[in-house]
């Protein structure tokens, strides 16, 4: 019975079969759910706090576009509308 190697059934290693590999897993495992579970409660908590967030853009869209004076004087500087034209479509603003 003594022929040097600790008997039982993890040979005295204490990681089973797997050995080093055994032991990193034990940590990494662990390690990797509790990340992932945080990960996923963060994921959701901005989900649900974000539903706002699209109204403010629509708001910022409708800012940002051109006035129907601005449009007027781009058309007027492409050349599209005569000088006339454009007197008279700004009166007609007015």
């Amino acid at each position: 019975m003594m022929s040097g190697w600790p008997s039982g059934m993890m040979h005295g290693w204490g990681f089973g079969s797997f050995g080093w590999i055994g032991m990193i897993l034990m940590w990494l495992v662990p390690v990797g759910f509790v990340v992932l579970v945080v990960l996923g409660i963060v994921w959701l908590v901005r989900g649900l706090t974000s539903s706002g967030e699209g109204k403010a853009d629509t708001v910022q869209q409708a800012e940002a576009q051109p006035s129907p004076r601005e449009i007027l004087q781009i058309r007027y500087a492409r050349g599209e509308i005569t000088r006339e034209q454009y007197l008279q479509m700004l009166e007609d603003l007015n």
